[in-house]
């Protein structure tokens, strides 16, 4: 606890956050990354025959929903990353000097 006084009551920063070219290029490559990858993964879950997804009347198991959820919580947050990466492109690009 050696801070001194005036430093606790600084005011934080509001200048906004920007991400390198790097960065943002490698965030919108993981977002579609993430998107080629679990397409892949939910047309072979869909098309699944050795009996883990599907039981033998036809119906989803609980091996299908979880992999299912699994799959859409990943595509929203690959766009999430994915949007992040270009909305950081695009500040670089509007930035002057840049």
């Amino acid at each position: 606890m050696s801070q001194s006084a005036d430093t606790r009551s600084s005011p934080p920063s509001t200048r906004p956050l920007v991400l390198s070219r790097r960065v943002s290029w490698f965030l919108l490559a993981f977002g579609v990354w993430s998107w080629i990858v679990w397409v892949t993964f939910v047309k072979n879950l869909w098309k699944d025959s050795s009996g883990l997804a599907f039981d033998g009347a036809g119906e989803p198991t609980g091996y299908f929903w979880v992999h299912l959820l699994l799959a859409i919580v990943s595509f929203l947050l690959g766009t999430a990353i994915g949007v992040l990466g270009l909305r950081g492109l695009r500040a670089l690009r509007a930035r002057p000097g840049e």
